[in-house]
């Protein structure tokens, strides 16, 4: 609690390391990948950019991603990249790192940094997948994920809430998972690793949202960090490249939920962006209402588009950037009970150990009432009673 405010943050992370992992492991993993501890890579920056010292943690890596973040970065002005030019980390926002261990496998360290904020609850995103080409392997990876999950959220899941991991390329995989974990106190929510140029409509998935449903778990958007879907024709450039993929992913996902008719079919799922901005949600709301008429080829839709968006069943995670009076024009276009507290801890975006105070500082220009709904009450009704 913080001000008298209780405190749900809707947009933490976790990135367990391959120690981590390791005791999940099943032996059908280790049997598909028997050189699996070659295949790691060392951890000598963390999450906000703070450097390491040896002895490293590691990673599983699998092959190169694609995306912006891989690319030579080239400065705006200037024709090219600069000689033996390499990316650097970004700024660390906060004023104090987060703790060593809570976004990877210390419980007791992430419940001290909460702590120290005063948040009562964090949704923690995780992506399950390592990336591996063989799915067999990567479902295994997931099943993984989930056992590390249940152990780590384990240690008080009142607090610690997380979410499935999905995958089109193992539809009835993915619905054993959300059967074996939905009603697990710490599953909240489901999120869908779409491969290159998959779309979230796709009717292969309705397996995926009926099993959702009925586990009365949500499902979310959080885009990936290397740039999908907005990576293509950035100029090599990295400001760029991250202003755009986070809200182009979350306005084409939305597009896709909603206008390919999901929330029809399905009448009782909540569907949620995360770390995506909110600034737009008006401006795209009235755009796909138009577009939906003057182009088509959209499902048989029983509702306007943006009354999807206003109907309770519709949630975004705010960006503090973005500050009080947008958070203000959001809430007197869609209703206040649509914004959700962010504060992608244990990232280097996050304001740590500051977030909860300084968007709480809101108040005076969003109003009471819709602070209490953004610090707590509309989390809540996203994610279930924690």
């Amino acid at each position: 609690m913080r001000n008298g405010l209780k405190v749900y943050d809707a947009d933490t992370h976790i990135a367990p390391s391959a120690e981590a992992l390791r005791p999940h492991m099943s032996s059908r993993l280790l049997q598909l990948v028997p050189d699996i501890e070659d295949c790691r890579q060392e951890v000598k920056t963390g999450w906000a950019g703070e450097q390491f010292e040896p002895p490293y943690r590691h990673r599983y890596r699998f092959g190169n991603r694609e995306g912006w973040s891989k690319n030579k970065p080239r400065h705006l002005g200037e024709a090219g990249p600069r000689e033996n030019a390499e990316r650097h980390f970004q700024t660390f926002m906060g004023t104090t790192y987060p703790s060593f261990g809570g976004a990877d496998d210390d419980a007791a360290v992430r419940l001290k940094d909460m702590d120290a904020e005063g948040v009562d609850v964090h949704f923690l995103v995780s992506v399950g997948g390592a990336g591996h080409a063989d799915i067999d392997v990567e479902m295994e990876f997931i099943r993984t994920q989930h056992r590390f999950l249940d152990q780590f959220c384990g240690t008080d899941p009142r607090r610690l809430k997380s979410c499935l991991s999905v995958t089109p390329l193992a539809v009835e995989e993915s619905v054993a998972e959300i059967k074996r974990w939905g009603k697990a106190p710490w599953a909240v929510a489901v999120h869908p690793a779409l491969p290159l140029d998959y779309p979230l409509d796709h009717p292969d998935l309705h397996p995926i949202w009926a099993a959702a449903q009925e586990h009365d778990l949500c499902v979310i958007h959080h885009s990936l960090a290397w740039g999908y879907p907005g990576y293509r024709d950035l100029w090599s450039n990295p400001f760029i490249g991250r202003l755009a993929s986070h809200p182009w992913a979350a306005m084409r996902s939305v597009a896709s939920f909603i206008g390919g008719g999901l929330m029809d079919r399905f009448p009782e799922l909540r569907y949620g962006v995360l770390e995506s901005g909110f600034g737009w949600l008006p401006f795209w709301a009235n755009r796909m209402d138009d577009q939906a008429v003057y182009v088509g080829y959209v499902a048989d839709l029983k509702h306007k588009i943006s009354d999807y968006l206003k109907s309770g069943r519709f949630f975004a995670s705010i960006e503090q950037h973005e500050g009080p009076e947008m958070a203000r024009h959001v809430n007197e276009f869609l209703g206040d009970h649509v914004l959700m507290f962010g504060s992608d801890y244990p990232h280097a975006e996050s304001r740590f150990p500051e977030s909860a105070d300084r968007v709480i500082e809101w108040q005076s220009v969003t109003g009471a009432e819709a602070m209490r709904k953004m610090m707590w009450d509309n989390a809540v009704r996203f994610f279930g009673v924690p």
